[in-house]
């Protein structure tokens, strides 16, 4: 029988920058080896414009990705739940492996700003891969 794929989940409150960046990477990096989710404690209207503009320049289409509200099926159905400054809006279940990343909110910044946080996202998705695909 087949390993199911590992599953991420992001999270930051209004799921409308920094989280969809990650999901956009990590879906671009890992393609169909990983289960991508992304969520919002309080999820915004529409995906941050300059989030959008940043990933393009690197060749990822978030465009079509919607804010969507956290829930605790979002979290119980992930292996790896990794926050980014969502506080104690985020459920804990026991089991799962919780990463906290420290990133500036690209909300209200230009393009210069949010193209260094996405660089940073890039980096620690690729060490994410690295551990949950480590035989490839």
């Amino acid at each position: 029988m087949p390993e199911s794929k590992p599953s991420v989940l992001f999270v930051c409150v209004h799921n409308a920058g920094r989280s969809q960046m990650a999901a956009g990477w990590l879906t671009h990096l890992a393609g169909d080896r990983v289960e991508v989710r992304s969520a919002g404690s309080a999820p915004a209207g529409q995906v941050n414009p300059v989030a959008v503009e940043a990933m393009r320049e690197v060749g990822i289409d978030i465009t079509a990705a919607q804010p969507k509200v956290l829930t605790a099926d979002a979290v119980e159905a992930s292996d790896v739940v990794v926050t980014m400054g969502c506080g104690d809006a985020c459920p804990v279940f026991p089991g799962k492996r919780y990463e906290d990343w420290t990133l500036d909110d690209p909300a209200g910044q230009g393009i210069e700003s949010v193209r260094v946080i996405r660089d940073e996202i890039r980096i620690r998705i690729g060490t994410l891969i690295g551990e949950l695909l480590p035989e490839q």
